[in-house]
This record gives C-alpha cells, structure tokens and sequence, in this order.
C-alpha cells in the first residue's frame, strides 16, 4: 500500500502500473491481486485509511478546549502528519480523483467534513463562529488549511515554518464571531 501511494502521489494513478507498484514494495504482481480486485480498489484502501488518520485526529481534538483552540489543534495535528507523510496528504486534499473514488471513500472523506462541521457548529452555538451556515465555514476553514498542508507537503514550507501559523489564524479570523455584530 504505501508502494502505491507513494506512486499515486508522484507519478500520478494512471500513469502507475501494477508492475511497478509490485517492483517497489518488493513482491510479485500477483500479490497485489491477492489483497485487491484491481489497482482502483488498492487505491480506495489508500484513500479509506488515509481519512480514518484523519478523521481520527479530528475525534481525538479535546472537547473541554474553545473551538478555536481545538481547530488549532486539528489543524496542527494535520501540519505535523503533512510533514511527515506527504503522500498521505496528498493523496486526500490534492490529487483530483474524480470517478474513481468509490461510494465508501466518497462517504468517508464527507464524514470527515462533516466531523469538522461539528466542530464549527459547536463553536457557532457557543458563539465563537459568525452567524451563518456551519458547512459554509466547514468549508472556508478546510479550504484554507489545505492551502498549507499543500504548501507544506510540496515542500514549499516546513511543519516549522510561520507560514501554516499564518494560515490557521487567517482560517479562524474567516470564520470567527464578529465582536459587537448580531
């Protein structure tokens, strides 16, 4: 699996062969075939558990923190995981995948929006996020975040780097409760 993924993420799905695939994880083709129907069923196991490392992060944020300070920590938690494996970030905010994504890996990547959108929603009920749709700043929240897991897993910036900082205070300033505004 991580043969693949590195392949899907460097060299692009269609263009990486199951051959290939084998050669560098060090086994036969047929190998491939035992734990998989095909190349795009080997990329929805990818997909599937890159979104469960994900998702999980989201879940293990804790509850008892403002929601700010959890989004910080998802946020960071994601920053960390983009450094250290590229590919996996990759994978799930920056390759276009289109059809091939399977009704599951669709419904999982939707769960993780929609456990950041819980997230945002509990903020928005506590006051902290602006009025207006939960799922609206779902997605300005993690638009922007993706803009420095990017940059982060190209190797534009380092986990260390100000720039994710910059990016998730920016991200929270999108969404955050306006002050004196009702």
């Amino acid at each position: 699996m991580r043969a693949a993924l590195e392949l899907f993420t460097t060299q692009g799905y269609h263009t990486s062969t199951t051959p290939q695939i084998a050669k560098r994880a060090g086994v036969a083709e047929g190998t491939i075939y035992r734990h998989f129907d095909g190349k795009e069923h080997l990329l929805n196991e990818i997909y599937r558990a890159a979104v469960r490392l994900l998702v999980s992060a989201v879940r293990d944020a804790p509850v008892s923190v403002s929601c700010r300070e959890r989004l910080e920590r998802i946020a960071t938690t994601w920053r960390d995981l983009a450094g250290s494996d590229p590919a996996l970030i990759k994978l799930v905010f920056m390759t276009r995948l289109g059809d091939l994504l399977d009704p599951r890996s669709r419904e999982g990547f939707a769960g993780l929006r929609e456990e950041i959108s819980k997230v945002i929603a509990t903020g928005k009920s506590a006051g902290e996020v602006r009025s207006g749709s939960a799922e609206v700043w779902t997605d300005v929240w993690l638009a922007l975040v993706k803009l420095a897991l990017e940059r982060i897993a190209n190797q534009d910036w380092t986990a260390q780097h100000i720039g994710p900082q910059q990016v998730f205070d920016a991200a929270w300033d999108a969404i955050k409760a306006q002050q004196g505004i009702t």
